[in-house]
């Protein structure tokens, strides 16, 4: 019986990366996980398959993010797979994870580009908590997975360090608007992560960079920032609400 045992949780781009560190950490917690992905439905899948194995429980559901009608798509798949289990009509955690990236400075950067990575990492989040609202639970979390990137100026991610700006904002105002309810609203800001998401890591050299960052010097984990998601999914972190949480392994302290 782990802390979550008895919820039900969703993982926004939970196939992958840092997602999927979240999703098999709240399914060893004891969460019922829903495992949204996007295109991926057989990592999605594999993802399910290692909850099971570690004797939790999961379904997966996909649905595009970014697109219009995208929020409503997602909470009627979400319904259908949850029908299948004990877990009601309800959700006590929403993790919202996907996001899509986006290098270039000021005048590098399309407009269509620009307009893709804000409906994907701001618009898309904004409207899943507005239609999931009558499926969370007095005393839920909402936990947003930002960027520390929104701590330090990266000029050559412009675009994409507001959206998560934009999500940092949307997590101070949720929480003010959510507290009667018990609900907590907090985002976590990771540094660089070890994923596919990014290969260049795997040059020692820059992998030898990225680390240097970290006051620990060397490159984050998905379970890193996966333990955090926990915490602030557990009544562990009843009292913290409205805060963004660096965890970046100590990037940049001393600059």
């Amino acid at each position: 019986m782990g802390r979550l045992a008895g919820k039900t949780a969703l993982v926004t781009g939970g196939s992958r990366g840092i997602g999927r560190g979240i999703a098999e950490r709240l399914g060893r917690e004891g969460a019922l996980v829903a495992v949204h992905y996007g295109r991926d439905a057989a990592a999605a899948e594999e993802v399910v398959k290692t909850i099971e194995r570690d004797g939790g429980r999961a379904f997966a559901l996909g649905t595009e993010l970014g697109v219009p009608g995208d929020a409503e798509a997602l909470w009627a798949a979400f319904d259908a797979g949850l029908a299948g289990y004990d877990g009601g009509s309800g959700l006590d955690i929403l993790v919202n994870n996907a996001g899509t990236g986006l290098y270039g400075r000021v005048g590098e950067v399309a407009e269509a580009d620009f307009d893709r990575v804000f409906a994907v990492n701001a618009r898309a989040p904004f409207f899943l908590v507005q239609y999931g609202l009558g499926r969370l639970r007095d005393g839920g979390r909402i936990v947003n997975v930002s960027s520390g990137v929104t701590r330090v100026a990266f000029p050559t991610a412009i675009a994409y360090a507001m959206t998560k700006g934009a999500l940092n904002t949307l997590t101070l105002n949720l929480a003010q608007e959510l507290g009667p309810r018990g609900i907590t609203v907090n985002a976590v800001l990771p540094g660089v992560v070890d994923t596919e998401i990014n290969p260049w890591l795997e040059d020692p050299q820059a992998h030898a960079w990225a680390a240097a960052y970290s006051a620990f010097n060397r490159v984050g984990e998905p379970g890193d920032i996966a333990g955090v998601v926990a915490f602030l999914a557990s009544d562990d972190a009843r009292w913290v609400t409205g805060h963004n949480l660096d965890a970046t392994g100590g990037s940049n302290l001393g600059v």
